[in-house]
């Protein structure tokens, strides 16, 4: 347990230096062509350093833009460039632990709200205090566990 949560600390660190990036604008024409165009070089000149010929080149930058080149020719075009890529993923809720916590909370509403609708049917209804308060526990037992079920 203390290794998985070591490990989801240091993994969501990493994603955090990714953080200011989600708000980079992709080039319309996409970066190899932006790139391409800035730096003065033909589709020729690439080409020569990638071993592929212009119709190659006008293939690879297409494909950038649809969302349909590898990631293996991205890497092998920023290194005839002199340059890297820089590949990650960036939470939507900020890091890895929001993520889990509105996971938890979602999942933990669920079970109390049943658990909550049975005592109602068999007139035990609980207090909204009572019920907000359930599900703030459950929601912190569900993150201490990150139980498999939590992303279905």
């Amino acid at each position: 347990m203390k290794n998985k949560l070591l490990q989801l600390e240091h993994l969501n660190n990493k994603m955090l230096a990714f953080a200011s990036l989600n708000q980079v604008v992709i080039p319309p024409t996409g970066w190899i062509k932006a790139i391409r165009n800035s730096l003065g070089m033909s589709m020729l000149q690439l080409g020569k350093k990638l071993s592929v010929t212009k119709q190659g080149i006008q293939d690879i930058e297409k494909r950038e833009k649809n969302g349909s080149i590898t990631i293996k020719s991205l890497k092998e075009i920023a290194r005839v460039l002199d340059m890297q890529l820089v590949y990650g993923f960036i939470p939507n809720d900020g890091s890895l632990d929001a993520l889990i916590e509105r996971k938890a909370k979602d999942l933990a509403s669920k079970i109390v709200l049943r658990t909550s609708n049975t005592m109602k049917l068999e007139d035990q209804e609980n207090t909204k205090k009572r019920i907000d308060n359930a599900i703030k526990e459950r929601t912190e037992e569900i993150k201490k566990e990150i139980p498999k079920i939590l992303w279905d």
